[in-house]
């Protein structure tokens, strides 16, 4: 199972990346790590609603001149980067 799964949602009011971890405990420590990033607005834990997802996302918002494509192929590359260390951590 991979440690997480991202999508781009496109809201009427601004555009947001939600990530799914297979992991929630983490959430937080994601949350942490993704604020960071220059072109996020604010993040936020929200509770998933539909069928087969995770009952929480990290919902990524972004600053209105961040190109989303980029932004989501630099969160994941980070977030596998994450995942990668705390394996070898381990």
């Amino acid at each position: 199972m991979k440690p997480f799964r991202s999508e781009i949602r496109n809201s009427p009011t601004q555009p947001t990346i939600k990530i799914f971890l297979s992991d929630e405990s983490i959430d937080n420590k994601i949350k942490s790590h993704l604020e960071h990033f220059e072109g996020i607005d604010f993040i936020e834990i929200r509770e998933s609603i539909g069928r087969n997802r995770a009952n929480e996302n990290i919902t990524i918002f972004l600053k209105d001149d961040a190109d989303i494509n980029k932004m989501k192929a630099s969160i994941d590359s980070s977030l596998w980067w994450y995942f990668e260390e705390d394996m070898v951590d381990e």
